[in-house]
């Protein structure tokens, strides 16, 4: 199964503009950062010193995160880091790691598509990974990966159904689901800035190496978690038609220009081949 590689030129521009920052996020846009956290992207939306109530939580990381979350969001935005909501793209363990202690903290909604939610509420479980496919150390470790619910039932709501984003305006909410049930990814039309989730990912996930250094490539999502190969072949396909300008994604580097757009029409194209694991458990 081969990759599809992003050129020198495009990591040469995403080093140039995804500066490091004095608080350990990576900015791409004035109003969009990053972190990364371990082998996964948590993301901040908002302008910097806006406040209280001002600013987007998007994911919340792997367990014990929180801390890194707290004090991302205290530097970055001021008062007492505190968003007016919290967003999942979905409900995987490495997406929700600190989603508990931060909604119950921070005493905010948290947002998804309703598809997500019987893994938010404590009524389901993901179903087990498959160790088979990928290759790489993540991908056979995965079997131990939690796919228990957390239940913030109490805070959860549906998106809502004319596909705005609560507290993100001007942004829309896309269904690309394949990853998971009720995975989403966030659009902003403007600057065509693409918030994508694990709908596809800049990294070979499988790979605790690729995980780790987040060397830039586009892949489609992280093989062991993903059950419905149809529907993630269609929702990158829709994604790659927006013609996104810069996407940050939940695994990996974020990317803009030209070469990531070819990237991500190349995966479009060749799902079948490069993405969709050809010894998946039946």
């Amino acid at each position: 199964m081969s990759q599809i590689p992003l050129s020198t030129s495009a990591e040469a521009e995403h080093a140039q503009s995804d500066l490091d920052r004095n608080d350990n996020t990576r900015q791409i846009v004035a109003d969009v950062a990053y972190r990364q956290l371990v082998i996964v992207n948590v993301m901040f939306v908002g302008l910097e010193g806006a406040g209280d109530g001002n600013w987007v939580l998007v994911d919340a990381g792997i367990a014990g995160s929180a801390k890194a979350i707290r004090s991302a969001a205290g530097a970055r935005f001021g008062g007492h880091g505190r968003p007016a909501c919290i967003i999942m793209t979905h409900a995987h363990f490495d997406h929700v790691g600190a989603l508990e202690t931060l909604a119950n903290e921070w005493e905010v909604p948290v947002y998804s598509h309703h598809g997500e939610h019987p893994y938010l509420d404590g009524t389901r479980s993901y179903p087990p990974a498959d160790p088979s496919v990928g290759g790489g150390l993540l991908a056979r470790l995965s079997p131990l990966f939690p796919t228990s619910p957390v239940n913030v039932a109490s805070q959860l709501y549906d998106l809502p159904c004319d596909h705005s984003v609560p507290f993100m305006p001007d942004w829309r909410w896309i269904h690309t689901p394949g990853h998971t049930p009720g995975h989403i990814s966030l659009w902003r039309e403007r600057d065509r800035v693409l918030i994508a989730g694990d709908a596809f990912i800049t990294t070979r996930q499988e790979s605790v190496y690729a995980a780790m250094t987040q060397s830039p490539e586009m892949h489609g999502p992280p093989m062991y978690f993903t059950p419905d190969w149809a529907s993630a072949k269609a929702s990158v396909r829709e994604l790659a038609a927006l013609a996104p300008e810069i996407v940050v994604t939940g695994h990996g580097a974020a990317m803009q220009g030209p070469e990531m757009r070819a990237a991500l029409d190349a995966l479009a194209e060749r799902f079948d081949e490069v993405a969709v694991p050809q010894n998946q458990r039946a």
